[in-house]
């Protein structure tokens, strides 16, 4: 992070003294006040930043330069000719010390005395006789800089002048720079930091990311289209254009990203004041400041960050007598960290103070009015630690401009699910830590895209946690609990959302039987939403909605579909809202339904597929992350094993059939000669992950399992009849430690 602060400092200041240098020259032919200002202002910044940097050398020169400005825009000295070479001379000067800075990553050891004495001379309003001249600097690609002139006398000539003092002569400075083979060489051009960067105002980024969105959705309209001709010259500039598409979309989205450091800079000084406030010792520490984020979700997560952290110094560090009857060390420690994962951003915010007293929370919000005391009597911890975030509580004793208002934690929740983003909380006697999940960008996002009343609807995939399909004959294990209707998800109860219902549309019936039931994360809290259909995922193109219909609820934006039509993008928490899922009464119902009912613990939830010529094979759910395709031609090797970058990571594949059979791989080429599609079944364990490639998913069944010995070997747990048909059970654990040696070396 220190060497993009340089970088940009080493950018900024080259800009500015551009600039300077212009208004210089501007300055001898039109004196100013505003070029002046101008000026003044470029060279403070300059000076500024070089101190803080610790460029002391530079920070004089500029400081002396900045003397003589002052003067100037004070009025109490005119500009002149000796004055403007003087701070032409201070120019030539600092573009010498930044390329040295540059280069070697110190400012040099030439301390430039002579001229910050003329600096200083002419600041002081002697004579221009008196003043030193300004010293000749010269500097690559251009002419020495040359004092002006002595003044010529006006005395006779049979009169001796006056003797003036002999001025303390200015070093000249022969700045040499490096030729390839390592020699030495004068005048060579050399490109600095500032020829390889260009500023953009965000305005022509936000036109262009438009223009890129508009051109992701001609490439979706003819892609779509493409399938129905039978050219394999169109077939083939389609594929073309989506992968130019593609490339060029990720480049305009990468213009757009900005490091998290910017936003955490300012939360040194804030950390510090409020510690000082409360009488507190705290230290800040920062890790991945580097991690990048598009700029519009950094401005969104400015106010929650800084209310998070706040809270963190005020509620989470004790004051340091407290820590030291603890046996702590009386300064806490707040860290801030950041890194990618999954195609989202992770932020943690951590304090090592005592954790969140639960009792405390427990009764400050029976004192609110925010629950019941029979539904606190049912609670468990996560959820007492959850009601934090419920509008107006607040354990602080007395109101301050700190805290104890009762605004601030939902406010902070509601303002990054409102940018597709989770926040949860996990506390204990070391400390607590908010985790926050947000996607990379809002401008072009991948989707589910669902049907309901005969209209498509899309759903982000940040906030899809999976598909569930209910039989004809499944459908009656839908209940309902005081009215409401709930699914039994694993053993949970999954409270159900008809979208038809909530948009107010006829249902359609639909060619297929059964039910579709998408599974959405509305902040901390699950449902499954009801569906007639399920269709594809496709990168989609966010668009604005307008005032009229944000006021719906249901719907966080718009995006045009390959075929020129319209779909609404459903918006998780807004739906979950309206239909009344945050209500208090009905989440105690359920948590007491769900305690009163004795879920049989050998029911089971299935993924079940098929490999080596037919074999049904399955394996739990649970241990199933996500069910991918990969094109073949992605397919890479590492070693002796295949792999896939998958998700800012590289993963291992492992073929069922090989393994479990011995079966030889599958073709990577279908017979037409394209490449082949993958079946994937990802699966994580301790973190790591790796994929299952099978030849075809059949189902996610849940029935009770019997598990008999018949076939346990390595890789199999055993047999059971599912279904009606002889199922062997995978051993997750040990096919998982073949793929990750690390996994199998800890058994």
């Amino acid at each position: 992070m220190a060497d993009e602060v340089i970088q940009e400092f080493l950018v900024e200041s080259y800009e500015s003294l551009e600039e300077v240098e212009r208004d210089l020259v501007e300055l001898e032919e039109q004196s100013s006040a505003e070029l002046i200002s101008r000026i003044f202002r470029n060279i403070h910044t300059i000076k500024g930043t070089c101190g803080f940097l610790g460029y002391g050398r530079l920070e004089g020169v500029a400081h002396a330069g900045e003397n003589l400005l002052s003067k100037l825009r004070e009025g109490e000295l005119v500009p002149t000719e000796p004055i403007t070479s003087a701070l032409l001379a201070t120019v030539d000067a600092i573009r010498t010390m930044l390329e040295l800075i540059e280069q070697t990553e110190a400012d040099g050891d030439e301390p430039y005395e002579g001229l910050r004495q003329t600096l200083h001379v002419l600041a002081e309003g002697a004579p221009e006789e008196a003043a030193p001249p300004a010293p000749a600097i010269r500097v690559e690609g251009r002419a020495p800089m040359l004092s002006a002139p002595p003044p010529r006398s006006t005395e006779p000539a049979d009169v001796a002048p006056e003797a003036a003092p002999e001025p303390t002569p200015a070093p000249a400075v022969e700045v040499l720079t490096r030729s390839r083979d390592g020699a030495e060489a004068e005048g060579e051009h050399r490109t600095t930091v500032a020829d390889t960067s260009i500023r953009v105002h965000v305005e022509l980024l936000d036109t262009l990311m438009n223009l890129v969105g508009e051109l992701v959705l001609v490439r979706n309209q003819i892609l779509q289209h493409q399938e129905a001709l039978e050219d394999s010259g169109v077939s083939a500039a389609a594929q073309r254009l989506n992968l130019v598409t593609s490339e060029l979309q990720e480049g305009v989205m990468r213009t757009r990203m900005q490091p998290i450091g910017q936003v955490w800079s300012k939360f040194p000084r804030i950390v510090r004041d409020l510690a000082h406030q409360l009488g507190k010792e705290c230290r800040l520490e920062m890790e991945g400041k580097e991690t990048e984020l598009d700029k519009t979700i950094l401005e969104a997560i400015k106010d929650p960050l800084t209310h998070l952290v706040r809270n963190s110094v005020d509620h989470g560090i004790e004051s340091a007598e407290a820590r030291e009857a603890r046996g702590k060390n009386p300064e806490g420690t707040l860290t801030l960290r950041a890194y990618h994962e999954g195609g989202q951003v992770n932020i943690e915010i951590s304090d090592d103070g005592s954790g969140v007293n639960l009792e405390r929370v427990a009764q400050k919000a029976l004192e609110h009015g925010l629950v019941k005391r029979e539904q606190l009597e049912r609670m468990t911890e996560k959820s007492l630690l959850h009601l934090i975030f419920l509008p107006g509580f607040s354990t602080a004793k007395e109101v301050t401009n700190v805290s104890g208002r009762g605004v601030g934690m939902d406010v902070v929740k509601t303002n990054i699910e409102r940018i597709g983003g989770t926040i949860d909380v996990t506390s204990s006697a070391e400390g607590t830590t908010f985790k926050i999940k947000i996607p990379l960008t809002l401008a072009i996002v991948p989707a589910l895209l669902v049907g309901s009343g005969g209209d498509r609807y899309a759903i982000p995939q940040v906030n899809l946690v999976e598909l569930v399909r209910l039989e004809e004959e499944q459908e009656a294990k839908i209940e309902r609990i005081h009215g409401a209707p709930v699914y039994r998800l694993r053993g949970k109860l999954l409270p159900l959302v008809f979208l038809h219902e909530q948009l107010g549309v006829e249902r359609q019936q639909s060619e297929e039987s059964g039910i579709h039931i998408a599974v959405l994360q509305a902040g901390d809290e699950l449902f499954g939403l009801v569906v007639e259909d399920i269709r594809d995922t496709e990168e989609i193109v966010v668009k604005p909605l307008s005032r009229h219909l944000k006021e719906l609820g249901a719907f966080s934006g718009a995006t045009i579909m390959g075929d020129g039509r319209v779909a609404l993008i459903l918006d998780a928490p807004g739906i979950a809202a309206k239909a009344g899922l945050a209500s208090k009464d009905r989440d105690a119902a359920l948590a007491l339904e769900e305690e009163n009912e004795d879920a049989s613990a050998l029911d089971q939830t299935l993924l079940l597929f098929e490999v080596a010529e037919d074999r049904v094979v399955g394996v739990q759910l649970a241990n199933v992350q996500r069910l991918e395709e990969f094109d073949a031609t992605r397919v890479e090797r590492a070693g002796s094993a295949e792999v896939v970058q998958y998700r800012d990571r590289i993963m291992p594949l492992m073929h069922l059939g090989k393994v479990l059979f011995g079966q030889p791989p599958p073709a990577y080429v279908r017979q037409d000669g394209q490449p082949a599609t993958l079946q994937v079944i990802v699966c994580q364990r301790e973190g790591q992950t790796a994929g299952l490639v099978v030849d075809r998913l059949i189902d996610i069944v849940e029935e009770r399992v019997d598990l008999d010995p018949v076939g346990r070997r390595h890789g199999v747990l055993g047999s059971a009849v599912v279904q009606g048909r002889v199922v062997e059970m995978v051993d997750v654990a040990a096919v998982l430690g073949e793929a990750l040696p690390t996994l199998g070396a800890r058994g």
